[in-house]
């Protein structure tokens, strides 16, 4: 889990437990041999979407990605060196929400803070007294890897060097893996989920927001949410008791507590109640027909061979 520290004077980079969207900080051209990463692998989708690359996301930096990067540059004016440099970022990210350079006014002081990221928009929405103040295009997880969908707080914050992690980071207290709020160097992915989970900002972005959200702060995910097919024991960490907890609270039973995947005391007082209201044995654990009483789909018990 990550740890909070007191943030006073700017923090060096990676003060924060490292997360998967770590990687190369570099320049994508066509090289000999031919750069392979993630990197490459989010460009090749980007440009895809937006018309340029018909190959597979190979992750290799070859001819026909080189191909789609000059077109990507000659239909905006641009150069066209084949090379993703600072010009070509920006065509990259054009689609987005358009940086405000001036200055703008953060929120009241003594104001509620609360943040909110929608997977479904992709959109991070800052919530002052509970309405939006201002909002924000991100980067979520890929398929192969969600973003943690739930209630978490902001745990820490630092100050970055502009690596794969942009230039600020907010960590979030998710107990199964480090996760956070972070700026990226390929602007281009910000609106797509490309991430291994975290959530990307725009540099100019988390710039604006980063000195207006202090240690402690809600953040809400809201999400598709990952049933469970297995009993679930107290002392589990995971996305399954994430949603176990969002069903009890439908029901009105886990009532006090935030859906943040650990299934600690207040989770096991609520499944009791839950099973002395379904007259089942109140002990804490949601096996399985507690599971079904709440109306998940369980797997079948394995029977052993004779």
């Amino acid at each position: 889990m990550l740890l909070a520290f007191t943030l006073s004077v700017p923090q060096a980079a990676q003060a924060h437990s490292p997360c998967g969207c770590e990687g190369e900080n570099r320049t994508l051209r066509l090289t000999n041999p031919p750069l392979k990463g993630q990197d490459v692998t989010e460009l090749q989708y980007v440009l895809a979407r937006m018309g340029f690359y018909f190959g597979p996301p190979s992750g290799v930096y070859d001819r026909i990605t080189r191909r789609a990067v000059v077109n990507l540059q000659r239909a905006h004016g641009l150069l066209p060196s084949g090379e993703v440099d600072t010009a070509t970022c920006r065509a990259l990210s054009s689609r987005v929400q358009p940086v405000t350079r001036e200055p703008r006014e953060g929120p009241p002081p003594g104001s509620k803070i609360q943040v909110l990221v929608d997977t479904d928009q992709l959109y991070l929405y800052l919530l002052v007294d509970g309405r939006v103040f201002r909002q924000y295009p991100v980067a979520i997880g890929k398929y192969t890897s969600p973003s943690p969908v739930g209630e978490w707080k902001i745990v820490n914050k630092s100050y970055e060097s502009g690596g794969p992690f942009g230039t600020r980071w907010m960590g979030l207290n998710v107990p199964w893996g480090n996760y956070g709020i972070h700026g990226t160097n390929r602007p281009w992915s910000v609106g797509w989920p490309a991430s291994a989970g975290c959530f990307r900002m725009l540099n100019e972005h988390i710039e604006e927001i980063f000195p207006w959200i202090p240690l402690g702060t809600p953040v809400t995910v809201k999400g598709p949410l990952w049933p469970p097919r297995e009993p679930l024991r107290p002392g589990t960490v995971s996305p399954e008791v994430v949603t176990l907890q969002a069903r009890l609270r439908e029901k009105g039973f886990y009532l006090f507590g935030p859906t943040d995947g650990d299934y600690g005391p207040m989770t096991v007082l609520a499944v009791k109640a839950f099973q002395i209201m379904e007259g089942l044995e109140p002990t804490g654990v949601a096996d399985r027909k507690t599971l079904q009483a709440l109306g998940f789909e369980v797997a079948p018990e394995a029977v052993a061979s004779p």
